[in-house]
């Protein structure tokens, strides 16, 4: 390993801190505190939502963060999330930790916290990290006072910076895809209420205001409402069950598996983080070729969420070897132009109020396949619905290309991670590589 080994503690600005207690009946309220969640969430914390808690002037002085601080998990049910480090970069607002977070202050003369950072989700960090867990009944932790005598590799501040530098800016360009992800993913939402919740057009046609499309399209529109089981909705549109514009199926009961043997194995979880699939951490299953067939996914068809987060959706909007599993319902259109119409229709509020009221289940909320295409929704002439997918789905096709990218970017990041903290890479050359991408 390239560079020298010091104690982790002889580059702190100070003792490490654990953070504060709050229970849940004085939550809501006040100052921003990061909660296991958020440190396990969010590898690199910026402006990240989170929990709100009542802070005295006495405590702010000890127990707000700084950017550039590191926060450590002190505990976990597994053993290879004791320890795990997140980076707090910065925040509009003021923000504390709580009592199962442990701070680290690094002095910036001797230890660059981007750096410490990245070593520590490197093989030789981890490796110094699990050194210093200690497994306990139902769960692993790690105390602040060996975290100040691990051994980690000290290098010169400036090679410490450039190295952070060259890893820092791929997750810059991946953070950036994400924000951009979130950006179109809220315009298409943004289309959908506006035309088929608010019906903006048609009520700009019969007030005589400009509808503000260009003509051969606003005449798709009518130019009146008229009374339905839902309310006014426009003339000759329809109110419809989702279940007359979709078929439903049930999903495949496996177990997943890491290794490439079989087709990708979608799951509740592989939906319920984003707006999007990111089908690179989707994990793979064994599979017959006659389920393989029958549950194998296509492009337009669209997984519901029946279990766990019940309601949540996503579609399938790559060509990709994929069968999805048990606790998902599959909902496939007559065409790809009624799939997003659908598609939008499940991740608008009206259909999200819906699912929360739909939802049962003492232990855990669950819908049936019944249920969750039970819903009332208006329906508008299939030219109307074309026109809809004309116009989101360059949106959508951008999307998944920033999904892709991604995926590349932190391919790249964690080929680079551990040659640049082992020394076999230079920084020069893994610069040379950053300026290609």
């Amino acid at each position: 390993m390239a560079g020298e080994v010091r104690h982790f503690g002889t580059l702190f600005a100070e003792s490490t801190r654990n953070g504060l207690t709050r229970p849940k009946a004085v939550r809501g309220s006040g100052i921003k505190m990061v909660n296991m969640g958020e440190l396990f969430a969010y590898p690199r914390l910026r402006d990240a939502p989170m929990d709100r808690v009542p802070l005295s002037d006495s405590e702010a002085e000890r127990f707000l963060l700084a950017d550039g601080d590191l926060l450590f998990a002190r505990q976990s049910l597994v053993l290879e999330g004791a320890g795990k480090c997140s980076i707090f970069l910065h925040d509009a607002e003021p923000v504390t930790f709580e009592s199962h977070v442990t701070r680290v202050r690094l002095d910036p003369n001797e230890g660059d916290p981007p750096f410490y950072f990245y070593y520590l989700q490197s093989h030789h960090g981890r490796a110094a990290i699990r050194s210093i867990v200690e497994q306990g009944a139902g769960a692993s932790g790690i105390r602040g006072s060996d975290l100040q005598s691990l051994n980690v590799q000290w290098r010169p501040i400036q090679e410490q910076r450039a190295i952070a530098h060259i890893l820092g800016t791929l997750d810059d360009k991946i953070e950036l895809n994400r924000q951009m992800n979130e950006t179109l993913e809220a315009m298409a939402r943004a289309l959908f209420s506006s035309w088929f919740v608010d019906f903006d057009p048609v009520r700009a046609k019969a007030e005589g205001r400009d509808p503000g499309l260009p003509k051969p399209f606003a005449d798709l529109f009518p130019d009146s409402l008229e009374d339905s089981e839902l309310g006014e909705i426009p003339k000759a549109w329809e109110v419809k069950k989702l279940s007359e514009v979709c078929s439903t199926q049930y999903g495949y009961t496996a177990s997943a598996v890491p290794e490439p043997v079989g087709p990708k194995f979608i799951r509740v979880t592989d939906i319920n983080k984003r707006n999007w699939i990111e089908w690179a951490n989707v994990p793979h299953c064994q599979i017959d070729a006659e389920a393989r067939a029958a549950y194998a996914l296509q492009v337009g068809d669209i997984v519901v969420a029946r279990m766990a987060d019940p309601g949540k959706s996503a579609i399938i909007e790559e060509e990709i070897d994929a069968v999805f599993a048990s606790y998902l319902v599959r909902l496939k259109t007559k065409s790809l132009a009624y799939s997003y119409y659908v598609y939008g229709f499940l991740k608008s509020d009206l259909y999200l109020d819906y699912a929360e009221g739909a939802k049962s289940g003492s232990v855990q909320a669950n819908m049936n396949a019944k249920v969750i295409v039970d819903a009332d929704m208006v329906v508008p002439s299939s030219l109307v619905i074309d026109r809809f997918l004309g116009a989101v789905l360059p949106l959508r096709k951008r999307l998944t290309a920033n999904v892709r990218e991604a995926h590349t970017l932190a391919a790249l990041r964690d080929t680079l991670l551990p040659k640049l903290i082992s020394g076999e890479l230079r920084v020069k050359d893994a610069e040379r590589v950053l300026d290609i991408v």
